[in-house]
């Protein structure tokens, strides 16, 4: 079969880390032909959604003494072809937050794909569904206390309330712009109008969880499953545990709890057409619920000794045959 995977520049994935490798790796050696493409590469012609598609080859990476290596080389790309993505029996949307205007109207190009020729993982009326932080809130028995607000009033009662909260801006990803904020904090005037962009953006603002010391879990659901998770701890004076701002990670299990929150969201997941997904979960609390193009299986694949990446692409050939 064709996959086609719409992602960021290859040259700035990391082999060693990005589940996107891993799933074109996977597919690679599971006898797929893998190509690439990009935002730029989509257009419309003639109400078909077509791509600049390049043929990939890559070398997969070695796990030797609990780390993976790659080649410094670990890609060779062929030459691209204009074709209509229908060619595919699957189209991968991978590409990395923020959800800008860009991103938004690939997911309208994409729309216009054939469900009964080609499938898109994930939905892209479920990427547009799913803000990356707002989407927890449909579920708010599962979340910390939270509130959505571009008001410094409203942010200041309910720091008073909380004593400690975290800010998060609505389009991040990798932790990005994840501010801490305590009470009397004399810098709070200026961090609300930088994360607020002078009150024209609203903000995600939660309660500060003290258990986030002890790890923010990513757990990975492959159409509803949990398939695994990973620990991610904050290191040295960071409170923020992503693996991109130099989390620390580990090895863990889905607790009882976390599996409970697995059953109550993934209704709702398999409705928006979201099969591959990583929510983010404190001390028992659902924090985010990541569509676009989540991570840590390379982390997972090497604390567990599985390969999700072949899982994956396994449980999609079982969707689109």
């Amino acid at each position: 079969m064709k996959f086609a995977f719409i992602i960021d520049p290859i040259a700035k994935l990391d082999p060693t880390h990005d589940s996107t490798v891993a799933m074109m790796e996977a597919a690679q050696i599971l006898g797929h032909q893998v190509y690439i493409t990009f935002l730029d590469g989509l257009s419309i012609i003639k109400g078909k959604a077509y791509a600049h598609l390049q043929p990939i080859t890559l070398t997969p990476v070695e796990l030797i003494d609990e780390h993976w290596h790659s080649e410094s080389n670990w890609y060779k790309l062929g030459e691209s072809v204009f074709l209509p993505l229908e060619s595919c029996q699957a189209v991968f949307m991978r590409k990395d937050p923020p959800m800008d205007t860009s991103y938004l109207y690939a997911t309208y190009i994409l729309d216009l794909i054939d469900p009964q020729k080609t499938q898109v993982f994930n939905s892209p009326h479920g990427i547009r569904a799913a803000n990356e932080k707002m989407y927890a809130l449909q579920f708010p028995s599962l979340i910390p206390e939270t509130i959505v607000t571009q008001s410094k009033s409203v942010i200041a009662e309910f720091l008073e309330q909380k004593k400690a909260l975290i800010i998060k801006p609505l389009g991040g990803k990798a932790g990005e712009g994840i501010l801490f904020l305590q009470e009397g904090d004399r810098n709070f005037n200026s961090l609300i109008e930088i994360s607020t962009q002078q009150g024209k953006e609203p903000i995600m603002v939660q309660e500060y969880l003290p258990s986030a010391k002890e790890g923010d879990k990513r757990i990975i659901l492959l159409d509803g499953k949990p398939v695994g998770a990973v620990n991610r701890i904050p290191t040295g004076k960071e409170f923020r545990g992503n693996m991109a701002v130099g989390g620390r990670v580990a090895k863990t299990q889905i607790t009882t709890q976390e599996l409970k929150i697995c059953e109550t969201i993934t209704p709702k997941l398999k409705k928006d057409g979201l099969i591959f997904v990583g929510i983010d979960v404190i001390g028992g609390y659902l924090t985010e619920i990541n569509v676009t193009s989540p991570t840590g299986i390379r982390e997972i694949d090497i604390f567990n000794q599985v390969n999700l990446g072949q899982e994956t692409i396994k449980h999609i050939e079982s969707l689109v045959l």
